[in-house]
């Protein structure tokens, strides 16, 4: 597939282009952005994943609110199957001829065969990209300002929430200032910590992203700050934005780095209804810092969350664990039973059990309960009706492969 990543053609008129699905996602962005054209699709993985990787895994971006996640933005695709090439003949904006195939291409991770071409939605470079941020008291009226964009459906391009632990985070990883630099930041912290009485181990920051027309751009950040100081929040600056929604990229980095300090992390995600996610996010933490107790872990985990995505019905939520594995014994098995016993709780708080990750073999053993018998039963039909003999037998999402 690694050779399967040129750009087919570009319909300029239509606003599609088509492409070989081995083509990963940064050098797809590069070249539209040649044109004046972007997919408008931004992965945290963006500089290693593959648009037949996005397909797999029904992929969702940080920028969403304006290009959908990877199902809104496919008009066509191909699969290779042990039955022959699947697809649909036509390049229409939408159809009723029974259950749509693509989503039996959508999220099918393997099972079913290899994704070759996509054709892919495309838009105008905007002419404006401008980051901001919001500083609120803490997690829960920050989670009540995201309910009220999604209420009334003014989200920016990207618009994601983080708990005070990695408000933390994000402040320890600035870079050394200069002096007068270091003096101004001194003095905004003093305003927000003694004047408007925000605590700092309880504050939750918001970064934003905005992009459209100068006039477009405008007023969305006159909405978003004038909603946000309904609850609490004031703006933190242009700075801390993009330096949030960059770190997004840097923390895999991070996750590679501590390997070598006795550090195991990851991330994983959910999506879960409004009214659930402050419980969620407190029942999921509470649950992991009691797992890390019961593992003989020394150190306090780094135990953190963020409300990432916004939906009319709900919300996808982050999580990040990361933890000093030293005089632990089985480090990867300790690893292991605290990420499954956090699915656990997610799923008993009402969450999903993935957002966009996918399930993979790692999370095939919960798939039987979310999607019903009947679910499997038909997933397993399908599979063992494209690909009899197994030939794409790389065992994941069917609890019984």
């Amino acid at each position: 597939m690694t050779e399967m990543d040129r750009i087919l053609w570009m319909d300029v008129e239509n606003l599609t282009v088509h492409v070989e699905a081995g083509i990963i996602g940064q050098d797809l962005e590069r070249k539209l952005a040649e044109k004046g054209f972007t997919s408008g699709h931004e992965p945290d993985s963006l500089e290693f994943s593959s648009v037949g990787g996005w397909i797999a895994t029904r992929s969702s971006g940080m920028k969403k609110n304006v290009y959908g996640n990877i199902e809104d933005m496919v008009v066509r695709m191909k699969m290779v199957t042990p039955r022959g090439t699947l697809g649909r003949n036509f390049l229409g904006p939408r159809n009723s001829i029974g259950p749509d195939i693509h989503h039996f291409m959508l999220g099918s991770e393997g099972l079913l065969g290899v994704v070759t071409e996509v054709t892919l939605k495309i838009r105008p470079l905007p002419e404006v990209r401008r980051y901001g941020s919001l500083v609120f008291p803490s997690f829960e009226p920050g989670v009540a300002f995201m309910r009220e964009v999604a209420r009334q459906r003014c989200a920016p391009a990207s618009i994601r929430l983080m708990d005070n632990m990695q408000f933390q985070m994000g402040q320890v990883m600035k870079p050394a200032a200069s002096f007068w630099k270091a003096a101004v930041d001194s003095l905004k912290k003093i305003y927000v910590t003694k004047f408007k009485g925000f605590d700092p181990d309880q504050m939750a920051a918001c970064t934003l992203l905005f992009e459209g027309t100068p006039d477009e751009v405008a007023i969305q950040e006159k909405r978003l700050y004038d909603i946000a100081a309904m609850f609490g929040g004031i703006p933190g600056g242009e700075e801390n934005g993009e330096r949030g929604y960059l770190f997004t990229f840097v923390i895999a980095y991070v996750r590679d780095l501590g390997f070598d300090y006795s550090f195991l992390s990851e991330s994983f995600e959910t999506s879960v209804p409004w009214s659930r996610v402050v419980e969620l996010c407190r029942n999921v933490k509470d649950r992991v810092q009691r797992e890390c107790e019961k593992h003989g872990i020394t150190y306090p985990p780094f135990n953190s969350c963020r409300v990432t995505q916004t939906y009319d019905a709900g919300a996808c939520v982050y999580f990040y664990l990361a933890f000093n594995y030293t005089g632990v014994s089985d480090p990867i098995g300790a690893f292991s039973e605290i990420e499954a016993a956090a699915r656990d709780e997610i799923l008993s708080s009402g969450g999903s059990l993935s957002h966009h990750h996918g399930v993979g073999k790692l999370r095939k053993k919960w798939v039987q309960d979310t999607l019903s018998t009947p679910g499997v039963q038909m997933l397993t039909a399908i599979k063992k009706e494209i690909d009899p003999t197994s030939i794409f037998g790389c065992r994941n999402l069917l609890p019984s492969q």
